[in-house]
C-alpha cells in the first residue's frame, strides 16, 4: 500500500518584509497564491526512512534527513510513537531553490501522505502546527488557495479570489539560498529604519474582485526581497525586462528567487510571454500556470 499526495507551488504576490527579529526571523506580511504546479510524494511501507527523487533539479534535493519531507515524517511519527519507517518518493515538478517553496510543499505532502499511511488521524490544527515547526511557508503549502501569512509566515488568515489568474515562471539557471537574500537584505537596510510589514488593501481587493488589471497595477514594488535578490543575481533584471517586452502585463522576483513571475491577461498570453522569455535567452524554462490552486490533496 502506498499514499501519494500532490502539492503545489507559490507565487508571493505581496511580500512584505519587518526588520531582523531578535530570533534572526522577520516579521511578515506575505500573501500567498498556491499555483498549478505540483510536484507529488509518495510515502510506502519501508524497512526504515528513506528519500528517493527524480525530476528537474532532483539531483539538487537532499535525500537524508535534513530533507524537510523525512523532517516532516519524522516529527509526524515522533508525536504518535511510531517508527518512521517509510519510503518517501519525491517527483519534482516545482523549481528546485526557485522561490516558490518547492521543499516546503514536500513536507506538507510527506505530512498528510504519512498521516494516511499510518492512520494517525491528526487533525487539521496538529498537521498546522507541525507545518509550522516546520518553516514558515509549509502550513500554506498544505492550506493552498490564497491567504495572508503573518509572523514569520506560519500564522495564515485565508483570502477570496474572485477569478483566476495566469502566470509565466521563468526558471532561472542558478539557484538561490533563502537565508543568503535575507542576510543581504539585512545589509541593505542596516541603516534604514524597517517599518512594520503590512498586507495592502487594495492588494486583497483585487484579489477578492479577480481583478488582473488591479493586481499587475501593484505587483512592480510588492516584493521587499526582490532588491536583495537582484543584488546577489543581477542577471534577474534581464528576466524581468524580457517578460515585460513579450507582453506580461507585471513582473517580480518570486519570493527569495531567482524564480521570476510574469501576470499575463489570459491563457494565450501567458504562452506568449512565455515564448518571448525562451527566444530571449534570459531563462533555463519558463512554466505557464493558474492560480489559485488547491493545497495538499490526497491523489486516488
Amino acid at each position: 500500500m502506498s499514499v501519494t499526495v500532490r502539492v503545489p507551488a507559490k507565487v508571493n504576490v505581496q511580500l512584505a518584509v519587518g526588520g531582523a527579529r531578535p530570533d534572526g526571523f522577520h516579521d511578515l506580511a506575505n500573501v500567498f497564491l498556491a499555483v498549478g504546479l505540483y510536484d507529488e510524494v509518495t510515502a510506502t511501507p519501508a524497512d526504515e526512512l528513506t528519500v528517493t527523487c527524480e525530476g528537474p533539479g532532483a539531483d539538487q534535493v537532499p535525500l537524508d534527513r535534513t530533507n524537510l519531507a523525512a523532517r516532516a515524517a519524522l516529527a509526524l511519527a515522533a508525536r504518535h510513537g511510531i517508527d518512521p519507517a517509510v519510503r518517501l518518493h519525491i517527483a519534482k515538478d516545482i523549481p528546485v531553490a526557485g522561490g516558490m517553496a518547492g521543499g516546503s510543499a514536500d513536507a506538507a505532502g510527506a505530512l498528510v501522505a504519512c498521516d494516511a499511511l499510518w492512520g494517525t488521524g491528526a487533525s487539521r490544527a496538529e498537521l498546522l502546527d507541525i507545518c509550522a515547526e516546520l518553516g514558515s511557508d509549509v502550513p500554506f503549502s498544505l492550506v493552498g488557495g490564497a491567504a495572508l501569512g503573518t509572523g514569520r509566515g506560519e500564522r495564515l488568515r485565508p483570502l477570496e479570489v474572485g477569478g483566476v489568474f495566469h502566470w509565466v515562471f521563468a526558471v532561472a539557471d542558478g539557484g538561490l539560498s533563502t537565508p543568503a537574500v535575507y542576510r543581504e537584505f539585512d545589509r541593505l537596510h542596516e541603516n534604514d529604519e524597517v517599518p512594520e510589514p503590512v498586507a495592502s488593501q487594495a492588494l486583497l481587493d483585487a484579489l477578492a474582485k479577480g481583478d488582473v488589471d488591479a493586481l499587475a497595477a501593484f505587483l512592480p514594488g510588492s516584493n521587499d526581497l526582490q532588491p536583495a535578490a537582484l543584488s546577489l543575481f543581477p542577471q534577474l533584471a534581464d528576466t524581468l525586462a524580457a517578460g515585460r517586452a513579450a507582453g506580461a502585463l507585471a513582473a517580480l522576483v518570486s519570493g527569495s528567487g531567482p524564480t521570476t513571475a510574469f501576470l499575463a491577461r489570459d491563457a494565450a498570453s501567458a504562452h506568449t510571454v512565455a515564448e518571448g522569455l525562451l527566444a530571449a535567452g534570459v531563462c533555463k524554462a519558463a512554466r505557464v500556470a493558474v492560480s489559485p490552486a488547491p493545497g495538499a490533496t490526497i491523489l486516488p
